[in-house]
């Protein structure tokens, strides 16, 4: 399959499946990804982000990209391992809310696919990749490394993240974030793939653990991992329904028009301090709809990468 066909701009559910292969299908998101962007004002990152820097006048002219000068009129050089220096972590919420929705792509799934497709960029651009998967506890911590052994471990504890679930697995985000902060020694780029529903008593917590990472020295961005419709929205027919919350079992029956107000005032007010908060510690805070498509993850970590260079 080209990645022509492949539409990131939107979830296909078929055409997700019909990749067997997780590292397969994270080339052809960034493929097409790639492609998009030479549709789109962000045509300049397409070229800079690949395996090319600009020429500096005065440096040596031998790993100048005399093919890519022929077809953009501008000055590029190879650029290799040693001339790179980024270190990503991409962190993952594993507790059980992120399992939701039951039926079609979950936020687990979607997270793991943009987490794969990240790290094909990562990949490509010769800058190392690293894994911490959570719940109420830290269960896998894969530092950032680039070789090619390192990234296939990655995909490998991916594509088995996706088969399991457990059910009643809470999630510690703030101790997590902690442990995050503290393990990693050198200035990173941190992704967080999150749905960020701790308890509200742990609110503090959550944000100080976010200003931990920032007082070490990583930057941070945070992909608010969310099934829009029903959890932001709250689009539900009136009739009754079963509420079960994943992490504790806890069941309410109830009318949604009954809870609907209430809900989306708790929701509104928790996504608004979260947001301010992001701001004042400096930390890039990205709505991420898993009924949309890849786009609205890839494209602002671009955008941090391309900043951070």
């Amino acid at each position: 399959m080209s990645s022509s066909t492949l539409n990131i701009d939107r979830i296909d559910m078929e055409q997700l499946q019909r990749f067997g292969n997780l590292e397969l299908l994270a080339k052809q998101v960034v493929e097409g990804f790639i492609v998009g962007l030479h549709k789109s004002p962000f045509h300049g990152f397409s070229v800079e982000f690949a395996e090319h820097r600009l020429y500096n006048s005065g440096e040596a002219t031998k790993h100048i990209d005399w093919k890519l000068y022929g077809r953009t009129d501008k000055l590029f050089v190879k650029r290799y391992e040693e001339e790179t220096n980024l270190r990503c972590q991409i962190v993952i919420d594993n507790s059980s809310s992120m399992y939701f929705p039951e039926k079609g792509l979950n936020k687990i799934q979607f997270s793991v696919y943009c987490a794969a497709s990240i790290i094909y960029l990562l990949k490509r651009q010769r800058d190392a990749a690293g894994l911490t998967l959570f719940s109420d506890k830290i269960e896998k911590h894969f530092p950032a490394r680039s070789s090619n052994i390192h990234v296939k471990l990655l995909y490998s504890e991916l594509e088995r993240l996706m088969k399991g679930q457990e059910l009643n697995k809470v999630s510690a985000t703030a101790d997590a974030l902690n442990t995050v902060a503290e393990s990693i020694h050198k200035r990173s780029l941190v992704a967080i793939f999150s749905d960020m529903m701790d308890s509200s008593d742990k609110k503090e917590e959550l944000f100080n653990a976010l200003q931990h990472l920032k007082y070490n020295g990583h930057e941070v961005i945070l992909f608010h991992v969310m099934d829009k419709k029903t959890e932001l929205d709250f689009e539900f027919e009136n009739r009754p329904y079963l509420f079960v919350d994943m992490e504790s079992g806890q069941k309410v029956k109830v009318f949604p028009n009954e809870i609907k107000e209430s809900y989306l005032n708790n929701v509104v007010n928790y996504r608004k301090e979260l947001k301010e908060r992001c701001t004042q510690y400096r930390i890039d805070y990205v709505e991420a709809d898993i009924r949309e498509g890849f786009r609205q993850v890839l494209l602002p970590y671009l955008v941090k990468r391309v900043k951070m260079k």
